[in-house]
């Protein structure tokens, strides 16, 4: 079966193996690696893309199921010229980055949040990031980082 993709605007036309996850065609078919690995069972969040408009965690989705759709990865975050989103920004401004295992996953759920609520509150942040977890930040400077954004005091 032969699966197309729109990955950060650019298409792949690619033949997965039977019953391959998103992540998998993207990280070891694609050799797309922005978007990481870790628990392969949508626990995490570090391996969040959009999907045709929502957070998805890509290795619960199926890459058959995703001929035809439009993804993000956090490669697609940052802008064609390369400049850094405004969430990724905010959070090397506020020291929210530490091991970085989580951040691709964080940084594409916080930067969706923003496309569809650019002035969310705390609650708001706090809910789109209930999926991502994060081992070394305790949140508390992610958290800080994206009310900066969403209060227009960031890059």
């Amino acid at each position: 079966m032969t699966v197309r993709l729109i990955i950060d605007g650019v298409e792949h036309i690619t033949d997965p193996a039977g019953p391959e996850s998103l992540l998998s065609t993207l990280r070891d078919r694609l050799g797309l690696t922005a978007t990481k690995n870790a628990c392969e069972q949508g626990e995490c969040g570090s391996c969040t893309v959009v999907l045709d408009g929502l957070a998805v965690c890509s290795c619960l989705v199926m890459t058959a199921d995703a001929d035809g759709a439009e993804i993000t990865t956090a490669a697609g975050v940052t802008g064609a010229d390369g400049a850094l989103h405004a969430v990724q920004e905010a959070m090397i401004d506020a020291g929210a980055v530490q091991c970085g295992f989580c951040t691709p996953g964080i940084v594409v759920a916080a930067a969706h949040l923003f496309e569809t609520d650019p002035h969310p509150d705390e609650m708001a942040i706090k809910e789109a990031l209930s999926g991502n977890l994060c081992r070394c930040t305790g949140y508390g400077a992610i958290v800080r980082a994206l009310l900066a954004v969403a209060e227009g005091d960031s890059p």
